[in-house]
């Protein structure tokens, strides 16, 4: 892998799992130095940092990690249900319901180990990101499926709002069974109805953990 590469991997992984903090400074001499990569590869890496709308550029040479406000937490969650709810719908209507039901028990047994830490909690992650492959798959639209990867990718900055409330994971998790259920079922108005009302509960949500106020 490309030093470039790394250094992207590296930067991308921490801004979602907020290890770097909405507003952090991200100096390209400092990132450089921590990563072990020359300047070169740092600079390639926060161009596509800015570009993924992780990161705004401060100066020539410095990013600030992105902000997460109600704005912009709003404006993410009108694309999700735009794009979600025609996946859904799309999925409904052209499934083979064997993965489905396969995404189903593993959602189930995931949901079960969410008292388990860190471990819980990846595994549930895991278990709907296999939900979200098995929605492309079925779906069958690579447009729709491109346009669906870079609203996940900020859609998991949010999501860590929720990770130390496993009630609401667990609504979350029955919120999903239903949008999988009617999916299994062949029922696309269903399977689109359930996943607006996943995203409005899940937006409500985000949106209370931050009290109305920017994340920066």
């Amino acid at each position: 892998m490309r030093a470039s590469e790394r250094a992207y991997q590296r930067l991308r992984e921490e801004i979602l799992d907020g290890e770097l903090a909405p507003g952090a400074p991200l100096g390209e001499v400092e990132q450089a130095a921590r990563l072990g990569v020359s300047r070169t590869p740092v600079r390639e890496a926060f161009a596509r940092l800015e570009a993924d709308g992780l990161a705004t550029a401060a100066s020539a040479r410095v990013l600030v990690v992105a902000e997460l406000s109600p704005e912009s937490i709003a404006a993410l969650y009108e694309l999700r249900e735009a794009l979600e709810e025609r996946a859904a719908r799309l999925a409904a209507e052209r499934r083979d319901p064997a993965p489905f039901r396969a995404v189903r028990r593993r959602i189930v047994a995931a949901t079960e180990r969410l008292d388990g830490g860190d471990d819980g909690l990846t595994e549930y992650y895991a278990a709907i990101a296999e939900l979200d492959e098995a929605v492309d798959r079925a779906a069958g639209n690579p447009l729709l499926t491109a346009a669906l990867r870079g609203a996940r990718l900020h859609s998991a900055r949010v999501r860590r709002l929720a990770r130390h409330h496993p009630e609401r994971l667990r609504r979350a998790a029955d919120e999903h069974l239903l949008i999988v259920d009617a999916i299994i079922d062949g029922d696309a108005s269903l399977a689109a109805h359930a996943t607006h009302v996943h995203l409005h509960l899940s937006l409500r949500h985000a949106l209370a953990s931050i009290g109305g106020r920017s994340v920066a």
